[in-house]
């Protein structure tokens, strides 16, 4: 126990610049605070001792402003940065290496029974406000953007941004326009779809208006 503690706060110290000393952390950060929590809910999740958990996990969340489900699986060296806000769900599943910030939610999509919430691979980065909601995977080593909503799976080493969620970088290299018919985006085909129907209403319009016009100047 006291290894992965100390684990924790050294990955804090990787990933906050503002870190300045063990006292401090151990002390003063609520995301450490909240994943410690966690690790005790969650000890009392799998031994199906449910009530105890989520007091246990609701007393954190009082504390804290960090929401998370004793059920939740987290891996090793995860980080949430402030934290305020950040809600995971009872069937969500993290890798290692990942880190959070505020307001961030992995929540599902409905009343579903069984995983309905997602999985987010190694070394993951997800920014401040962004939601990943449904049971699909976040691949390794992906970013997510500050305030998207992630609906849809993303292959590893992606860089996700908007709402909905769109790709905009895969394995380092920028997608481009032409890369639409991969990755679908159903406002932007909305919006194709009613340029070319605006665009033939003009057709249909303009047409007899030509060919009247041109009657007219062979009678003169």
């Amino acid at each position: 126990m006291f290894k992965y503690m100390k684990e924790d706060i050294e990955t804090i110290f990787e990933n906050d610049p503002a870190a300045r000393s063990w006292f401090e952390v151990a002390f003063t950060y609520s995301g450490l605070h909240a994943l410690w929590a966690h690790r005790v809910a969650h000890w009392f999740y799998k031994r199906r001792w449910f009530t105890t958990a989520r007091i246990i996990s609701q007393f954190s969340r009082f504390m804290t402003g960090i929401e998370i489900h004793p059920g939740a699986v987290i891996g090793r060296r995860f980080f949430i940065d402030h934290g305020m806000g950040v809600v995971i769900g009872e069937t969500c599943e993290i890798g290692n290496d990942v880190v959070l910030y505020q307001g961030v939610t992995l929540g599902g999509t409905g009343k579903e029974k069984g995983k309905r919430h997602p999985t987010i691979g190694n070394n993951v980065v997800i920014g401040s406000g962004a939601k990943v909601l449904g049971s699909f995977t976040v691949g390794d080593n992906s970013s997510v953007g500050s305030n998207a909503v992630v609906l849809r799976e993303v292959p590893p080493n992606c860089t996700v941004v908007g709402n909905p969620g769109r790709i905009v970088k895969r394995d380092g290299v920028r997608v481009g326009r032409l890369d639409h018919n991969n990755l679908p985006d159903p406002v932007i085909d909305m919006f194709r779809q009613m340029q070319q129907q605006i665009d033939e209403m003009k057709v249909a319009v303009t047409a007899p208006q030509s060919k009247n016009g041109g009657s007219q100047d062979h009678g003169a």
